[in-house]
């Protein structure tokens, strides 16, 4: 089963590690729109794939359906500006490795786990990104180290981040100062779904912002700091909530509700109240579904892998209609 319907370690609050490493080649131009270079490129890449191994295979998105490029994007492997018909991947079956080749770099070499698993998905990632090193001339600089297209990853080239799942310090009102206080200690912190000015389902996404002048262990050291920290507030916040047990079983149960016997949900909708079960659930207050169940409607719920689900091109309408029928049957099927 892909990372992305798993659940993992701390998962009632960590959903998953992400390590991305951009790195480029020293003979050609960055971001580069010339049809020559990235024909070479992917010459190179192509020629070289057995060497790099892990069972990668080789995908050029001009050669995909616009659905099957929007299913890659809510996976989280592309990008909305990788989705240009020059750009192409290696993935492997599992789809926890992702090369982006000539998209922003010439590589975006991604590593996915489920859970809190940022130390072994570093080492990992690092694993690959040294076999890469070995095999093409990469772009850096004794004073700078890698060179990358855009300034702000000069350095290690390296982007950690986690994905969080903060109902308990959504709920008691202190994710804005949470925000503030993790953004004064140079890491960023976003909201990943946002509609119009406000955020959506509760979560949050927390990553590095220097690349330059500090090692990647330090990176990886901080970054796993704020976040065990953030993990024990959290269960906190959850404890308060729960001293009023009635009304917070009552919240869950209600939300539950609405997923069980709702014929249509919209996709935004369906964050807010899975966010909530999902609370349900961690706490022991919902028995009925477990986080795997949870999990895979995360998944199945957005347009293009719904769709790809039911092996049908839908309009908003008919989505929202097969959104509900797809969550009932995962809630059956327990």
């Amino acid at each position: 089963m892909n990372w992305y319907m798993q659940t993992g370690k701390d998962g009632d609050v960590v959903l998953n590690s992400k390590i991305n490493y951009s790195r480029n080649l020293r003979n050609y131009r960055f971001e580069t729109k010339d049809l020559k270079d990235i024909q070479e490129i992917e010459n190179l890449v192509k020629t070289n794939l057995p060497s790099i191994g892990y069972g990668l295979k080789y995908l050029k998105l001009k050669d995909m359906d616009e659905l099957t490029k929007k299913s890659l994007n809510e996976k989280g492997l592309i990008d909305e500006y990788s989705s240009n018909n020059n750009v192409s991947v290696l993935v492997n079956d599992d789809e926890n490795i992702c090369i982006v080749i000539n998209a922003q770099n010439h590589f975006e070499i991604q590593v996915f786990s489920t859970g809190m698993e940022l130390e072994n998905t570093f080492n990992f990632a690092r694993e690959i990104d040294q076999i890469i090193e070995k095999i093409f001339d990469i772009a850096k600089s004794k004073k700078y180290g890698y060179l990358t297209t855009s300034p702000m990853n000069v350095g290690t080239g390296m982007k950690a981040s986690l994905t969080l799942h903060l109902p308990g310090l959504t709920k008691t009102g202190n994710i804005r100062k949470i925000s503030q206080t993790i953004n004064e200690f140079g890491l960023s912190f976003i909201a990943k779904y946002i509609k119009g000015s406000n955020s959506i389902g509760d979560i949050y996404q927390i990553s590095n912002k220097q690349t330059l002048g500090v090692s990647e262990e330090t990176i990886i050291n901080n970054l796993k700091s704020i976040v065990d920290k953030l993990i024990e507030q959290e269960r906190q916040a959850r404890k308060l909530l729960g001293k009023n047990e009635i009304e917070l079983e009552d919240l869950v149960y209600r939300k539950y509700g609405v997923l069980v016997n709702a014929r249509k949900l919209k996709w935004d909708e369906t964050l807010d109240l899975l966010s909530d079960v999902k609370m349900g659930v961690d706490l022991g207050l919902i028995k009925e579904i477990n986080d795997s169940q949870i999990a895979k409607m995360y998944f199945y719920i957005n347009p293009a892998n719904l769709q790809l689900h039911f092996g049908q091109n839908l309009d908003s309408y008919d989505r929202d209609i097969k959104r509900a029928e797809l969550i009932k049957q995962l809630i059956m099927n327990n």
